[in-house]
This record gives C-alpha cells, sequence and structure tokens, in this order.
C-alpha cells in the first residue's frame, strides 16, 4: 500500500505531539507530588531558619509574623521549651488541648531519635508528637529534622519540621500533604485535559505543515512527471529561498537544458531522416537514371551494331542501300551524341559548383533570335506560331541558360502539338517577375505526371517520344536551371492544349 509522503510526514508529527503530551501526563503522576513535597521541605527549612533569626526568645513579640507565616504556609506552629512549656501554638483549641495532654511523654523518648553517629548526639532530642504516628524520618541538622507523620485521629498526612532555636526552645511547622496531594491531583487533571487540546491543536498544526512543507517537494514530484512526458513547459513556481528553493531552480534548469538538447536532438533526428530519405531518393534516381540511360543506349547501339556489320559483311549492293545504312548511323550517333551531351550538362548544373553569368539583357531580342532559327522547321511542320510581346524586355539573369530554357520548352511544344497545330508565346508580369508562356495544342498532362515530368528521363508515352527523338531530359535541364536562377516553373492544362511557364527577374531598371 502506498502512502503518501504527506500522510507520512503528519503521522509522525502527530505521533510526536502525543508522545510529548503523554511524557508529561505521566512525569507530572509520578514526579509532580514528590516535587512538591521536595519544594515544601525546603520552604520549611528556609522558614524555621528565619524564624530563628527573628525569635527573641518571646512568642509574643514576633506573633503578628509567625502568624503570617503560618497562614502564607498553611500550615501550624508551635513553640515550647524543652520541658514541654508551650510558649506559642497556632493551633486550634482542640488540638493545644490534645497536644498539653500528651506532651509530657515527648520529651522522654529514646536516644534512637538521633543516630548514633550524628556529630550533636544527646545535645538535642525531638521526639515525635504524640498526637501522630511516624511514617518517615530525614535529619536535616543536629537541630533540625524533618518527619512525615499521620494524624491518628484524623487520620490526615502532615509534613513535621522540628527545630531547635538558638535559646534552646523547640519550633515546630506541621503542614499538612492533603493540599499538595489535591495540588498534585488537579494539575494532572489539568495537565490531561490540556493535554487533549494541545494534540488536537497539534494534529491541525501538523495538518497544515504537512500540506505546506510537501506542497513544494509534490510540485517538484509533479514537473518531474511532466518532464518524463517531454513537457517542458511546466515550470517551477514556489518562491522560496531554501534547499528545496534551490532544487526547484535546479530542476527548471535542467528542463530548459532538457528541453534544448530534445529540441535540438529532434531537429537533428529530422534532418537525418531526411537525409535518409533523401539519400534513398538519390539512390533509387541513381537505379532509375542508370536503368534509363542503359534503356536509352540500348537501341541505338543494337542499331549502330546492326547496320555496321551489314557494311562489314556487304549485305548490300547498291548505291541508296549503302546511303541508307550510313544515314541511320550517322542519325543514331547524333541521338547518343545529344544524349551524352544532356547528361552531361545537367550533371554538371546539378552538381552545385556550377556558377551563372548574370547580366542584364533584352529577352525580346534574344527570343526574335530564337524563332527566326525555327522559321523553317515550323514551316516544314505546319504550326502557326503567335508571338506577343513588347519590343524592349530586360531581364537579369544568364542569357545562355536562359536561351536553353526557351528551346527545351519550344522544342518540347513542337513535338507534342497537335490537333490546330499552334504554338503561342507571351509574357505577362506577375508580381514583381516576368512569368513567359509557351503554349502548344494538344493532349492534356495526367494529373499523376504534373510532378514527374520534370524528373529526369520520364515519358508519358515513351513509343511517341521515341519518335521525334527525345530521352525526357529536356525538362530536368529546365528544372535545375530555374532553381539555380532562384525562379519558379511549371505547367498548366488549358482548353485544347498546354502552356508550360517560368519565371523570369526583371533587370533593375527594368
Amino acid at each position: 500500500m502506498r502512502v503518501s509522503i504527506r500522510t507520512r510526514l503528519f503521522l509522525s508529527l502527530t505521533a510526536l505531539v502525543l508522545f510529548f503530551v503523554c511524557l508529561s501526563l505521566i512525569l507530572t503522576l509520578l514526579g509532580l507530588e514528590k516535587f512538591y513535597i521536595w519544594q515544601k521541605k525546603n520552604i520549611l527549612v528556609a522558614t524555621s531558619q528565619t524564624v530563628d533569626e527573628m525569635y527573641p526568645g518571646n512568642p509574643e513579640e514576633i506573633s503578628l509574623e509567625l502568624e503570617r507565616i503560618g497562614n502564607r504556609l498553611g500550615a501550624g506552629i508551635v513553640i515550647f521549651t524543652k520541658d514541654g512549656y508551650v510558649k506559642y501554638s497556632s493551633f486550634g483549641r482542640i488540638f493545644n488541648q490534645r497536644l498539653m495532654e500528651r506532651l509530657p511523654g515527648m520529651l522522654h523518648h529514646p536516644p534512637s531519635a538521633v543516630p548514633p553517629d550524628h556529630p550533636r548526639q544527646g545535645s538535642f532530642r525531638l521526639p515525635n508528637i504524640p498526637l501522630s504516628s511516624l511514617r518517615e524520618q530525614e535529619i536535616i541538622s543536629p537541630q533540625t529534622m524533618l518527619e512525615m507523620q499521620q494524624d491518628r485521629d484524623l487520620k490526615i498526612d502532615f509534613i513535621v519540621l522540628k527545630h531547635q532555636l538558638n535559646n534552646e526552645d523547640i519550633l515546630l511547622i506541621r503542614q499538612p500533604l492533603a493540599p499538595m496531594s489535591e495540588s498534585a491531583e488537579a494539575t494532572a487533571h489539568f495537565i490531561a485535559f490540556t493535554g487533549l487540546l494541545s494534540l488536537l491543536a497539534g494534529c491541525i498544526w501538523a495538518f497544515f505543515f504537512a500540506r505546506k512543507f510537501t506542497q513544494p517537494v509534490l510540485e517538484l514530484n509533479r514537473l518531474a512527471q511532466s518532464m518524463a512526458q517531454l513537457d517542458f513547459s511546466q515550470k517551477y513556481t514556489v518562491n522560496r529561498s531554501d534547499e528545496i528553493g534551490e532544487l526547484g531552480q535546479n530542476i527548471n534548469h535542467l528542463s530548459d537544458q532538457l528541453d534544448t538538447a530534445i529540441t535540438d536532438l529532434n531537429s537533428k533526428n529530422k534532418q537525418l531522416l531526411a537525409d535518409v530519405e533523401k539519400e534513398r531518393k538519390l539512390d533509387k534516381m541513381r537505379k532509375d537514371f542508370i536503368s534509363s540511360v542503359s534503356h536509352e543506349l540500348k537501341t541505338p547501339l543494337s542499331l549502330l551494331l546492326g547496320y555496321a556489320e551489314g557494311l562489314k559483311e556487304n549485305v548490300i549492293h547498291d548505291e541508296a542501300s549503302k546511303n541508307y545504312y550510313c544515314s541511320v548511323i550517322i542519325d543514331e550517333a547524333e541521338k547518343m551524341d545529344k544524349l551524352i551531351k544532356d547528361l552531361l550538362n545537367l550533371s554538371q548544373i546539378e552538381s552545385g559548383f556550377y556558377q551563372l553569368n548574370r547580366t542584364d539583357f533584352n529577352l525580346s531580342l534574344l527570343l526574335d533570335d530564337i524563332l527566326l532559327k525555327y522559321q523553317t522547321v515550323l514551316h516544314d511542320k505546319g504550326i502557326a506560331l503567335e508571338v506577343t510581346k513588347e519590343a524592349e524586355i530586360l531581364i537579369n539573369g544568364d542569357s545562355l541558360r536562359i536561351e536553353q530554357i526557351i528551346l527545351n520548352l519550344l522544342n518540347n511544344a513542337i513535338d507534342h502539338t497537335e490537333f490546330t497545330k499552334s504554338i503561342k508565346i507571351y509574357i505577362t508580369p506577375v508580381a514583381d517577375k516576368l512569368r513567359f508562356f509557351i503554349y502548344n495544342s494538344g493532349k492534356p498532362i495526367p494529373e499523376d505526371s504534373q510532378e514527374k515530368i520534370w524528373t529526369s528521363f520520364y515519358k508519358i508515352d515513351k513509343a511517341r517520344t521515341r519518335e521525334y527523338g527525345g530521352y525526357g531530359l529536356g525538362l530536368s535541364i529546365v528544372r535545375v536551371l530555374q532553381e539555380l536562377h532562384g525562379n519558379t516553373y511549371g505547367s498548366i492544362n488549358m482548353a485544347g492544349g498546354v502552356a508550360f511557364w517560368f519565371d523570369l527577374t526583371k533587370a533593375e531598371n527594368n
């Protein structure tokens, strides 16, 4: 069974309070009366010495003082001569009569009343009062003796002091023990009652003390549990300047350190996962690249080998066939040469070491020069070209690479033009950029291929791509060149065709 620290502390403090209450009660019951009697003995001895000092021999001269002493002590005082003559008595008439009847016998007690080895043996004998039976005797000095007696008639215990004064008169002080016992019993009852109240108050105090004392400990425990759940937003807020306060501050510091470390670890872990995923994708791309290159080189190499072997074996006998064989070999070799150049170009750009030669130039003049070269191709294929642009369009970038982007997109548009066989080129401003569009009529691009067409060797229709000699690298080159320029690119399916676009950076003075 789990017991909380608050409960343990409360029970321990309650038990401690109960222990001290019980200890006080036991000590009172066992020792209060003895201590009270011991104190009274000392008071009686001191009183006898005081009376001895002030006693002139005639009690009447100090009767008022004797009465005051008797009332203060609650005791009876008797002074009589060594022959038994009572010179002063504060007792009542009845007691005085009883004392006078029996007093003569008190002068004839045997010497055993004083121990044989006492230094003043025989010089002073203090006999018992004949009214009482002796229960206990203590010799304080040769002149002073204390006795515990019980009155034979009243059945009451008394403490009796007998002292020989300087003039050899005998002073007797007799004090009842009943008030002492009653006082001790009343005190014990009072302590028992106050002990219960103290116990109740102590339990209440222990409860609130345990609650207040354990509150920061419970707060630290809650904070530790939050830290165990990797929640470092909770902080120790109890303001203390003791060791618990220092512990709370250290835990707050530890929480901050762990939060920073785990955040950094999570960041690095995410980066590691991203790197692993990137490496996995690169490995897949590498395998796909090797597979694609192997596939792309397999067909032209097979044709080259086949037609070269035919020429070697003289399988042809006329000039026309020979020219055909040679043209096939040259055509396939040119395709392989273009593929290798594109691969080298793409590898150079993706390596990260290629630096752009950025300048401000007129895009309109560059576009006019490109379209002039493609007039024959467009005419032979029956493609209608529509261009919308201004006479001067100043942009900033690498003119050779931007020309390569336009050429790749224009070749792509020519190869995929269908239906109305039309191509439209137009430029529109978008925010602080210029967006270059090349539209061609034809089939739309499937939605699942919108992102894939920008990867190397990806072909939507591989058979048709083979017809016009494409290898799926043109759009990949457009992607890496645009990323190198820090601009975006994309494609849009439009009514009756597809539009490819890429952004251009305006020249500063444009």
